[in-house]
C-alpha cells in the first residue's frame, strides 16, 4: 500500500506550494457557494429570532451540501491517477497532488464551519 500511494519523504519545493494554492482555491470556492445561498436564504426568510436563524442556517447547508461534495468527490478522483503516476515527471506531480489529494479530504470540514460562522455572525446581530 506504501509503494502503490507513493509514501515516502516530500521536500517542500514549489510543487508542493502549488498544490496547497490549488487547495485553497477550492475552499474558498465552496465557502463562497456556502456563503452566497446563506445569504440570499437570510434575505428571503428574515429571520427575527435565534430559532429562526439556526432553521435557515441548516436549510442553506442541506441545500448546498451536494454541490460542495460534488466539487470535493471529483478533484480527488481526479487526482487519484496523479498521485499514483510513476512516470515521468511523476517527481514533480506526486507532491503537488499529494498536497492538494490530503487538503481535500479535510476541505470537508469547509461545508462545517463555514455555516457556524454564518450563523453565529446572525445571531450577534439580532442580540
Amino acid at each position: 500500500m506504501r509503494d502503490l500511494f507513493q509514501v515516502h519523504t516530500v521536500n517542500m519545493s514549489i510543487a508542493v506550494w502549488v498544490g496547497f494554492l490549488a487547495l485553497f482555491g477550492i475552499a474558498t470556492d465552496d465557502a463562497v457557494v456556502i456563503c452566497t445561498y446563506l445569504k440570499q436564504r437570510f434575505q428571503e426568510v428574515k429571520p427575527s429570532t435565534l430559532s429562526e436563524v439556526r432553521a435557515a442556517t441548516v436549510y442553506a447547508g442541506e441545500r448546498r451540501t451536494r454541490a460542495c461534495l460534488m466539487t470535493t468527490a471529483t478533484t480527488v478522483l481526479a487526482l487519484l491517477p496523479v498521485v499514483t503516476s510513476r512516470g515521468r515527471g511523476s517527481d514533480i506531480m506526486v507532491p503537488m497532488s499529494l498536497a492538494s489529494f490530503g487538503g481535500m479530504l479535510l476541505e470537508v470540514i469547509t461545508m462545517l464551519v463555514v455555516p457556524v460562522l454564518y450563523s453565529w455572525r446572525e445571531e450577534r446581530r439580532l442580540r
